[in-house]
């Protein structure tokens, strides 16, 4: 697969340590490597995303939001910030068309709408909705965690997973209104946690990743109805050991390869990578491996775009770790020595903007 486009990984991290923020890498696709470039400060950049068009990167910091120009070289430039209202959130998400910026708010339960400019400036808040409802873990304090905020692929919806209640909420977005308004509750079986979710590349299959009980769900969507329809049509595994305590391991990164065809994800405690091939005609998994990080609390991972090297970020050890994966033996092997980011929390990885009418790659972060 020859990659002709000039990529950048941006690494978001915890800035309580000797992190000031987003790390910029070079990316160098056929070897599977990421060099060391820059540092832009940001106050715990825990999350960032990419604009559609890959002219902007928008960050988490404890302001609220902030947003940043990108260039050909994919350097960064703060264009400017906003405060969102609430406490400081966890997740970022852009719709389709390029006009909000959603935010997760895991300390207080909150989903925030944003409105993007086409200058790339940050505007006014559109829309604010705090969850409620009880969770029934003690360590969750029985109280709403938005850990995740996703449109599905027709941009009709959108998706909060909420890890403290065990439920994805789905919300329709008004565009008239610019207000989110509550169509369904996709209700998750109780101590599981919903962390993350996902989209296949056609839009007909959603996966979630479940941080307490440590499995990835395969659902059908179908949205062409008066309300969306989720399925769940399969569960599996996310650890090397079914059999071991699943409270001493928590899933955490979720991950589809460019082409469809793979799904990845990391469990923390275990700290392993697991991969499955998935069938583009039934959504369906099937694992083929589960192997370790060589790294504490892989808290994220990205895919390269040409589909044969991964990065992990574990959060504990304050490493990179990146691999080549070998589908014929299912296998993926280390090369490089572990890169030192301290408290990293997200990767990412993004081709720089190319021209007026780019509208970047095909998406699965």
């Amino acid at each position: 697969m020859a990659i002709t486009k000039k990529y950048v990984a941006y690494v978001g991290s915890y800035t309580r340590g000797s992190s000031k923020g987003i790390q910029v890498f070079d990316v160098d696709v056929e070897n599977g490597l990421l060099i060391q470039r820059s540092e832009v400060p940001v106050s715990n950049a825990s999350y960032i995303a990419c604009s559609k068009n890959r002219k902007y990167l928008y960050s988490i910091e404890d302001e609220g939001v902030a947003v940043f120009s990108r260039d050909s070289f994919g350097d960064l430039t703060r264009i400017n910030s906003v405060d969102i209202d609430g406490m400081r959130g966890c997740f970022l998400a852009t719709d389709v068309d390029g006009k909000y910026l959603y935010v997760a708010g895991y300390h207080d339960g909150k989903v925030t709408v944003v409105h993007t400019h086409h200058d790339g400036r940050l505007g006014s808040l559109m829309d604010g909705v705090f969850h409620t409802g009880l969770g029934s873990v003690a360590e969750r304090n029985f109280r709403p965690h938005v850990n995740c905020v996703r449109p599905t692929p027709d941009n009709k919806y959108l998706c909060a997973v909420d890890n403290g209640i065990d439920q994805v909420k789905v919300y329709r977005i008004n565009k008239r209104t610019n207000k989110l308004e509550l169509v369904d509750i996709l209700r998750c079986k109780r101590e599981t946690g919903p962390r993350i979710i996902r989209f296949s590349a056609d839009g007909r299959f959603a996966y979630i990743i479940f941080e307490l009980s440590n499995e990835v769900k395969v659902y059908s969507y179908d949205g062409s109805g008066k309300n969306p329809e989720f399925q769940l049509l399969q569960t599996v595994s996310t650890l090397e050991d079914k059999s071991s305590d699943v409270r001493h391991n928590a899933a955490c990164g979720l991950a589809m390869a460019l082409d469809g065809r793979h799904l990845f994800c990391t469990t923390a405690g275990e700290d392993t990578v697991s991969m499955f091939e998935v069938n583009p005609e039934t959504g369906l998994l099937t694992k083929k491996f589960t192997l370790p990080v060589s790294g504490d609390y892989p808290k994220d991972l990205v895919i390269f775009p040409d589909n044969r090297h991964i990065a992990v970020a574990n959060q504990s050890s304050n490493t990179i770790t990146t691999f080549t994966i070998d589908y014929e033996k299912n296998l993926m092997i280390q090369h490089g020595a572990p890169i030192h980011v301290d408290t990293p929390n997200c990767i990412n990885m993004w081709s720089v903007p190319q021209g007026e009418n780019d509208i970047g790659d095909k998406e699965h972060n």
